[in-house]
Order: C-alpha cells, then sequence, then structure tokens
C-alpha cells in the first residue's frame, strides 16, 4: 500500500526492522485546536485575556519570514509548519528515512505553574487525539510524550500515571529552567512516576517571558545565538545537581534524555566531575564516579552537532565519551537547524552508527524492533 491510498488508512501486514529513531519532531496544534483542551476557567483569565508578543531574543535566520522552520514544512491550507502529520510523515519519514520519530510539543512555561500544567496537560489529550490516534498514526510511526510541569510535581505524577498505559506515549517530557535544579528532593514525585511507568524523562530546551526566561549567571541573553550556547550551561547545571545531589541513587532505574542542548560540553564536565569526585570523595554521599552515572543515566540528542573544521577532533571526542551509550540521532524537524539522518549518520564513527542511529532509541523509548513496511520509504541503512 502506498500513501496515495489514504482511504484505506491501515498498516500493512510486512513489517520492517527499525533502522533510524528520530528523537526530536516538533508538532504543532491548528490554531485554536489546543485551547479546546484546557479547562475552564484558566482558558479565559489566563489564555485569551492577553496578547503573546514577539521575542527579539529569538531572532534565527529568516525568523520574520518563516519563524526558523524549513519553508517547505509549512502545509497548503496556511497553519504553521508540522500541523499537518500526513506532511510531516512524508518530510520525515518517507524522504528522510526516519522510522520512528518522538514527538514533542514545544511550548513556552507561562508566569503562573497553573497555566504551565493547563498548558501541558492540554497537550497531551491533543496529541492522543490528534496525532497518535488510529486514524493518523495508522503507520506506528509516531510516539508521543507525556508533557508534565515540573513545578506541579504531584499534579505531574499524576498526570503521568493517566497516561502511562497509552500504547504510544513513549516518554515523559520536562522542562530544564524552573528553579531549583532537578536534585532537590521536590520533584522526587516526578520521577518516581517515571520509574514506576518505565519511562524516560525527556527536557527540552525552552523560551518563555520575564523570570521564566533561562538566566545564566551573568543575567540575560538578548539574543538567540547567546541563548543557542548558554543552554548547554544550563544542563550542564542540571547534570551536576542529579549526580552530586543523589538523583540516580535514590533513583537507580530513572534515565533521563537531555534534547537540543548538545553534548560535546559532556566530555569535559566528566573529566572535571570525576575529579572533584576523587578529591572529596569521602564528603560526598554518591558511591560511583560521577562519569559513571552519566553514562548510565544519560542520553543526549545529536542536534545541535558540532562540527568542527577539523572533523577527526569530533571523531576523536565521541571516542573519548564512548557516544555509543549516550547519543541518541534526533533531526529537530521541521526547524531550520534540521539535520537530516542520512547526513548525520555520516558523521559518527563506524562502530557506534547503528548504536546511536536506533539501537539506544529502541532501548531508550521501549520501541519494538519492527513497524509496518511503507512503499517507497527511503532507507538510512
Amino acid at each position: 500500500m502506498t500513501l496515495t491510498h489514504s482511504q484505506e488508512r491501515v498498516a500493512p501486514a510486512e513489517r520492517i526492522a527499525i533502522r533510524c529513531v528520530d528523537s526530536d519532531v516538533h508538532p504543532v496544534p491548528k490554531r485554536g485546536v489546543l485551547q479546546e483542551y484546557i479547562p475552564e476557567p484558566i482558558r479565559t483569565k489566563y489564555f485569551r485575556n492577553h496578547r503573546v508578543g514577539e521575542t527579539i531574543y529569538y531572532d534565527a535566520p529568516d525568523y520574520a519570514h518563516a519563524y526558523a522552520m524549513r519553508v517547505d514544512t509549512f502545509p497548503d491550507d496556511g497553519e504553521f509548519a508540522c500541523s499537518d502529520p500526513d506532511l510531516a510523515l512524508r518530510q520525515a519519514i518517507m524522504e528522510a528515512g526516519a522510522d520512528v520519530c518522538i514527538l514533542e510539543p514545544a511550548h513556552a512555561p507561562c508566569r503562573i505553574p497553573e497555566a504551565t500544567a493547563a498548558l501541558s496537560y492540554a497537550h497531551n489529550t491533543w496529541q492522543a487525539e490528534h496525532w497518535l490516534d488510529s486514524k493518523t498514526n495508522w503507520h506506528e510511526r509516531w510516539r508521543g510524550s507525556i508533557l508534565v510541569a515540573i513545578e506541579d510535581p504531584e499534579g505531574g505524577a499524576r498526570e503521568i500515571e493517566k497516561w502511562a498505559e497509552h500504547p504510544y506515549m513513549a516518554q515523559v517530557m520536562i522542562k530544564a529552567e524552573p528553579r531549583p535544579s532537578w536534585g532537590d528532593p521536590k520533584y522526587d514525585p516526578i520521577w518516581a512516576a517515571a520509574v514506576k511507568a518505565n519511562k524516560p524523562v525527556s527536557c527540552h530546551l525552552s523560551r518563555g517571558f520575564f523570570e521564566t526566561l533561562p538566566i545564566p549567571p551573568v543575567g540575560l541573553p538578548s539574543y538567540n545565538h547567546d541563548f543557542m550556547v548558554s543552554y548547554s550551561l544550563l544542563a550542564a547545571n542540571q547534570v551536576m545537581s542529579m549526580i552530586f545531589d543523589g538523583l540516580f541513587d535514590r533513583f537507580p532505574t530513572l534515565r533521563i534524555v537531555f534534547v537540543e542542548h548538545a553534548f560535546s560540553w559532556i566530555l569535559p564536565l566528566m573529566w572535571r566531575m570525576d575529579a572533584i569526585y576523587e578529591a572529596r570523595k569521602s564528603w560526598l554521599d554518591i558511591t560511583r564516579k560521577p562519569s559513571e552515572y552519566v553514562k548510565d543515566h544519560i542520553k543526549f540528542t545529536t542536534q545541535p552537532l558540532d562540527y568542527p573544521e577539523d572533523k577527526t577532533e569530533l571523531l576523536r571526542a565521541f571516542e573519548w565519551m564512548e557516544c555509543e551509550k549516550i547519543l541518541l540521532f534526533s533531526s529537530d524537524y521541521p526547524h531550520w537547524t534540521y539535520d537530516d539522518p542520512r547526513w548525520l549518520v555520516k558523521h559518527l564513527p563506524e562502530h557506534a552508527r547503528e548504536a546511536v542511529m536506533f539501537r539506544n532509541g529502541i532501548e531508550t523509548y521501549g520501541l519494538p524492533d519492527t513497524v509496518p513496511a511503507l512503499e517507497g520509504q527511503t532507507r538510512v541503512f
């Protein structure tokens, strides 16, 4: 069956082995749809009573025209990029070669926790009804994220429990910006619920407004290029908090995925943490070297790929950090920073290609080994 036979919309009986798991695809609701899932009174009091303006600190190339998206990802009906599941299927799966895509709806945190929670939980029902239902996900290639407001640990835990048994919800998704850092025991209900559901917890970078913006030690950045670099610093702080505050000792099976925070910085950070551990071991309650916690509990997505002029430097870094243990392929579709899997795989060490492109994804998200075959789909391997 080809995609042109849309009236049937049933999965083919033939199945193929998964060879590419894309850990970062951003679906977007059509205009006006998401508000249907936000309960009153917060729908009217918060989301319908004020405008959200443009933000100069997000000045990605061609932002005024395409909002930092690939121009070809906007559907013909005038809706936003990646609001049409069929177009996303054609571009991200049929043409680029991903076999499974992890959906990560992106939204900015709100200024009050109740609004952030309402917005997050609305996205869960929207995913289930517009992307993960049998009509849209007939091909079984989409996997959703259980969005959780980490500012609301108890409510977030209930939301994880609500969606834990959904067959296509693959992970829990949080934001990295709220304070305090993740090692604080106040967040333990989130981690406990994720562990009970056997779901990894994914963290995607975000941008809010005013005090919801991520603030580096020296103050607020002004532009997109500042933000894109400083997000790695934010992730580094969370990694240190999780390890030194004993999060992985409290939850030995917890798995964390950092999405779009880059990854090359983790190598010198592991070196530095290990050195501090050796020097102050008697003062610390953790039971292993920090680098061991990273390799056993934390994954990083490949996009954005830090690409030096001398490719051998990148290959050495891949080897030193044991990339086959900690990296997951991601494309960041439909953004302008999109990385095609056929391009990305060429820059990985040969021995790590299968692990990064699909084996780690299958293990991390609890995916099957096969998916229904789609006639004409590009294959990365």
